[in-house]
Order: structure tokens, then C-alpha cells, then sequence
């Protein structure tokens, strides 16, 4: 199954000496042992069954440690294992399945260290095997994990020689393909250049042509498992004209038309439901359409299961309205909300031409919003002049939208690849928390994020080269609500946000503090945009450094000094350095992948019951 370590690297007599390279110090793994080795493991059988106790899923003889809970298992195996089950066992090199979590991890974490040590990010070939051992321990022990598309697509080529034979492309980064070795955009194979981030934010301009082409870039990030933003605002309202004197259809016909879309491709060509983001600005004149679209679908779906259909999941009552596959946010800006707490007019402003058509009851509307919110969850509330204010890269764009959790905001035509860290591993056996294993367990996962930027592929040009230029990362962590619980700490309470603070923030800057060291290396340096975005970027380092004083004093002291310390080196070598990434952090919800590492709760979520099902897409419960 695993390649001879003799052999791992291909390329070695032409491997690049990089002396300015990452040394990488073991903290997790030991000196001598395969990382494997160091758990037991023994052969289960997968089943998902639904309702009626019939296997939708079954593959027996798989290998998995003994630590691992059975609906991990069970979401592993189904969900990422690769090849066609029918095939059985096997090597997919072969044509056969995956069957062992071995098989996944090493794809995944010999690609990447692979790639990190071709391209100069470690100061040795010694280097990059350690981070190799400690990354596949992280992964293999349940202390984090990388976003789906990771496990659905990296390594298949690499490990298994597994090509597109349909002679599919999507974009790619070429470092040495432009003019001048300055790099370029090129078309690649999927497989040698595969999908690996979760996260994506596209543009929409007021043209048929550019609608259509969201369409087509939304139904390439669903197959390989993505969700996707954008911000519809720039569309003309309803009730403005066309060029030829015509009638706009507005946005919120078109938002239709791709809520259609993904609920016909499924994500990762598996059962994981498609995800989308739309958003409108609260000046836009057709704000109120908005608001209202998608409480009025549910209440279709409500009538018809009191008609008598069938009302659950994947039931014909939801699957005749729109909106089932997207979530929609409102960007409302301070003028909106200083309106609303006054009581006085809020404007409505043309697409096209910037006049008033109307002046809204801004009270009046976030009443709406709420109904939205307490009848089906949407329209949320995103905070546009917030949002601006701690924007990184002010100088180029600013943020429009988001992905479809709302966790990744940045630039449109941008993706971000997310991996998570389980709080509840960094606990001792005392209850208190492990700060040196957690930090070290961010620059690590924050290492192969950035190493899987230029190596993976994307759905369009535009993102391929802002991916390149920018390099948004979003590392976060799962299980705050059970470690919370663990330390007897209402997670309600100014001592439950407190420790979340400190949390985030050693994380937080921790992942910034090695961006800025991958950026010290001459050979990689900063990202391409970090010098037009200086000023800004170091005054939101800044900005996240004295927040850090603002942690409530309920705070363990050395939680709080942690924070700080790792601040002030995020700081000081940014200054020095510049950092390799415009975006390293984000909370991410965290579901599938939370499986994977047995969290008992989510992102940043409390707990909902002592006991949960889990209706999985696909039909299976959970």
C-alpha cells in the first residue's frame, strides 16, 4: 500500500536545497516509529442504514484504529474512501477501493510533504519527513483534519496514477509558465492538480453572459466537492430598465436558477448535499424580495405536508419549492442599523445609476429578517461596514460576500482551504489545556495548507491566479462546546467566551506567526499582493493584538499570556517578513470532518442534546 520511505521522493538527486527552509522539531511523533504505528488497529465492517434498517452502504473488512467510534467509521469510509466499491478491496493503482484509513491518510500527508519538499519549504529532506510522521500522526490520532475536498482528491494521482480519461481541465497555477518565469494560469488535469479547497467566492457582474458563467464555475465546485458565495448586487433591480427598454427579472429570479443547480449535482459526485451562498446589500431595491423568498418557499412546503406529502428531507413536500440548497445572508451596513435602532428613512438605491427609487421602513425590515430567521433559518445578517473594517487587503477590493457558513470572507474569485483542530485532544488528563501541543499543531496543518495553494486546481482562471496571489488559509478548531463542558464552564457565560477568545487567538496568530516565516524563506517570500496591502494588513495584525487585551479577566492566566505572547511574535515577524497569507483563520462549522475526529460537538456551537441523530445526506441516519 505505502510506497518504501527509500523511495518516497522521485526527485531527490534534483531536489532544491533550501536552507532558509521550515525546520520542523517533533512534538507529536517518534524518532523510529511509523506514526501508524502508534495505535491499534483492527477490522470493521461500514454500514449506513437508513430508517427502515436497510444498508445503503456497506463495505466490509475495513481498516480503522480500535480508538475510532463506529459513526466515524461508518463517515470515513463512505464518504472518502476512493473507487468503485463493486471492485472490492484493494489498491485503486488497481482499480480496486480503498479499505484502510492508512491508505487515506498516507495519500493525503506523503502528497503534501512531497510537494512541500520539491518547492522549498523545508530546510532538508530530514525536515520534510518529520513533517511528514507528525502530520500523519495530527490526522491519524484525531487531533485535526482537512476539509472534505482534501480527502476526496488529493493524492489520487500521486499515489494511485489516477488521470481524468475524459480529458476534463480545470485551472491551474504554473510557477515557472509566464513570461519571464514570473508564472501563469494554465489548464490541468483535476486528479495531478485536484480540488482541495471547501471554500469559494465568485463574482456575478450585471450580464447574461457573466450569470451563466457563475452557473457553469457553481456546478464544477459542487462535482468536486465545494460550496460556493457570491453577492448578487450588482444585478440591476426589478425596477429598473434593460439597455433595449425591457423589464429586469431582478436577482432573485436568478438565484433560482442556481439553487436549481445545486440541488442537481451532488457534492464530491457522492451524496453530500451541494452548499451555496447568496447575498444581496441592504440598499439594493429589490432588498425586500429578498428577504422574503425563501420564508415563503418554506410556507409552500408547509402546505404541502398538510396535504398529506411527505415532508422529510429528501421528501417530495421540500423538493418542489427553491431555496432548499442555499443559505442567504442580508449585507446590511451601519447606515442600515443606525436607521433601524432611529426609526428614520433608509435609502434604495438604482444599480445603475446610484439614485434613490425609495426609502425603506428600516425597522420595519429587520422585523422581516427576523420572521425569515424564526420561519427557516434565512436571511442571516453579515455586517458589510465590520466586515471592511478588519479586511486585510483594503487596497485591492473590497469583501462582497462570503462562502456559503459564512466563516470564509475575502476577495471574490478566491478560494480557501479549511482544516480544523479538535480542542478536546489538547485537554490533560487534569483538565487543563495543553497551549505548547496546540500551537504546534497549527503551524503544522497551517504548513500544508499553504503547500496545497499552488498545487491544487480551481474551477476558473480568475480564482486559480487570486488563489496564487492572495493565499486565504482557514485554519480553525471543533469542539470548543464539549471542552467547555469538560472544564465545568457554561458555554453561555463571559468565563465560556473567554476561554474561546484566548483559544482562537493563540491559534489565530500562531498560524500567521509560521505565514510569516514560510515568507522569510527567499525563495517563497510574501504573497504577490502583500505589498500593495502593507499598511492595511499590518494595522489588522494589529488590530487582532490589542483585541487580545480585551479577553475577560475570568480568562486562565496562562491562556491570556499565551494569547499575547503569540500575538506579539505574529506582529514582530510580520514586520520583518511580510506573511505568506492574506487570510490564515476562520471558524468553520466543522460537520463531516467533525465525524472524522469524534467531536462530540461542532465549530464553535454548543452542545443541542445529550443524545443526536443525524440524518446523513444520502438517505443514512446517523
Amino acid at each position: 500500500m505505502a510506497k518504501n520511505k527509500a523511495t518516497l521522493f522521485a526527485g531527490d538527486a534534483a531536489a532544491p536545497a533550501a536552507p532558509e527552509g521550515l525546520h520542523i522539531d517533533r512534538v507529536f511523533s517518534s524518532e523510529g516509529q511509523h506514526p501508524f504505528d502508534s495505535v491499534a488497529w483492527e477490522s470493521r465492517t461500514a454500514a449506513i442504514k437508513n430508517h427502515k434498517g436497510e444498508a445503503i452502504f456497506e463495505q466490509a473488512g475495513v481498516e480503522f484504529p480500535t480508538a475510532w467510534s463506529p459513526l466515524a467509521v461508518n463517515v470515513v469510509a463512505s464518504k472518502y474512501f476512493y473507487g468503485d466499491l463493486a471492485r472490492g478491496n484493494g489498491s485503486p493503482a488497481d482499480g480496486q477501493r480503498e479499505y484502510s484509513l492508512k491508505q487515506l491518510v498516507h495519500r493525503v500527508t506523503r502528497t503534501i510533504a512531497d510537494w512541500g519538499w520539491e518547492q522549498g519549504y523545508f530546510a532538508s529532506r530530514d525536515d520534510a519527513e518529520r513533517f511528514y510522521d507528525e502530520l500523519t500522526w495530527l490526522c491519524v490520532n484525531q487531533y485535526g483534519a482537512f476539509n472534505s475536498p482534501v480527502w476526496f482528491n488529493v493524492g489520487l494521482h500521486h499515489q494511485y496514477g489516477v488521470r481524468d480519461t475524459g480529458g476534463k481541465t480545470i485551472s491551474g497555477w504554473n510557477a515557472e509558465g509566464g513570461p519571464d518565469g514570473a508564472g501563469a494560469v494554465e489548464d490541468v488535469d483535476p486528479y495531478e492538480r485536484p480540488q482541495a479547497s471547501a471554500c469559494f467566492i465568485i463574482s456575478v457582474e450585471d450580464s447574461i453572459d457573466d450569470i451563466w458563467t457563475l452557473m457553469e464555475e457553481s456546478a464544477r465546485l459542487f462535482k468536486f466537492g465545494s460550496g460556493v458565495g457570491a453577492d448578487w448586487s450588482a444585478l440591476r433591480s426589478s425596477r429598473e430598465k434593460l439597455s433595449g427598454g425591457g423589464t429586469p427579472s431582478g436577482p432573485v429570479s436568478f438565484m433560482k436558477v442556481q439553487d436549481a443547480t445545486g440541488g442537481t449535482i451532488k457534492s464530491g459526485g457522492k451524496t453530500r448535499r451541494a452548499a451555496i451562498m447568496q447575498t444581496l446589500k441592504s440598499w439594493h431595491p429589490d432588498i425586500l424580495e429578498f428577504v422574503r423568498a425563501k420564508q415563503e418557499e418554506e410556507r409552500k412546503a408547509w402546505a404541502l405536508i398538510e396535504e398529506g406529502y411527505d415532508g422529510s428531507f429528501n421528501g417530495p413536500a421540500y423538493g418542489s419549492v427553491a431555496f432548499q440548497n442555499v443559505n442567504q445572508s442580508v449585507r446590511v451596513d451601519d447606515a442600515f442599523m443606525r436607521a433601524a435602532e432611529d426609526g428614520t428613512p433608509y435609502p434604495l438605491r438604482a444599480v445603475t445609476t446610484d439614485e434613490t427609487l425609495e426609502e425603506a421602513d428600516a425597522r420595519a425590515l429587520l422585523l422581516q429578517i427576523a420572521e425569515g430567521t424564526h420561519v427557516c433559518g434565512d436571511p442571516g445578517l453579515q455586517y458589510e461596514d465590520t466586515i471592511q473594517r478588519w479586511h486585510t487587503c483594503k487596497n485591492t477590493a473590497p469583501i462582497n460576500s462570503s462562502n456559503p457558513c459564512s466563516e470564509y470572507m475575502f476577495l471574490d474569485d478566491s478560494a480557501c482551504n479549511l482544516a480544523s483542530l479538535n480542542l478536546r485532544k489538547f485537554q490533560r488528563e487534569d483538565g487543563s489545556f495543553d497551549v505548547e501541543r496546540f500551537r504546534a499543531a497549527a503551524r503544522l496543518f497551517i504548513t500544508a495548507q499553504e503547500i496545497l495553494v499552488d498545487n491544487a486546481g480551481y474551477p476558473s482562471a480568475a480564482i486559480a491566479a487570486n488563489s496564487h496571489a492572495y493565499r486565504p488559509l482557514g485554519l480553525g478548531f471543533a469542539n470548543l462546546g464539549a471542552l467547555l463542558m469538560s472544564m465545568g464552564l457554561p458555554y453561555d457565560s463571559d468565563e465560556g467566551r473567554a476561554v474561546a477568545a484566548a483559544l482562537m487567538a493563540i491559534e489565530h496568530c500562531e498560524a500567521y506567526a509560521r505565514s510569516a516565516e514560510i515568507a522569510a524563506n527567499k525563495r517563497i517570500g510574501p504573497f504577490d499582493g502583500f505589498e500593495a496591502n502593507r499598511e492595511p494588513m499590518l494595522e489588522v495584525m494589529r488590530m487582532h493584538r490589542d483585541a487580545v487585551a480585551d479577553i475577560h479577566v475570568s480568562c486562565p492566566a496562562v491562556l491570556r499570556e499565551a494569547a499575547q505572547a503569540s500575538a506579539d511574535r505574529m506582529v514582530a515577524l510580520g514586520e520583518e517578513h511580510g506573511y505568506r497569507n492574506a487570510q490564515a483563520t476562520v471558524l468553520a462549522p466543522t460537520g463531516t470532518i467533525g465525524f472524522m475526529m469524534d467531536c462530540d460537538t461542532t465549530g464553535i456551537e454548543p452542545d443541542i442534546a445529550l443524545v443526536k441523530y443525524k440524518l446523513l445526506a444520502g438517505k443514512g441516519d446517523g
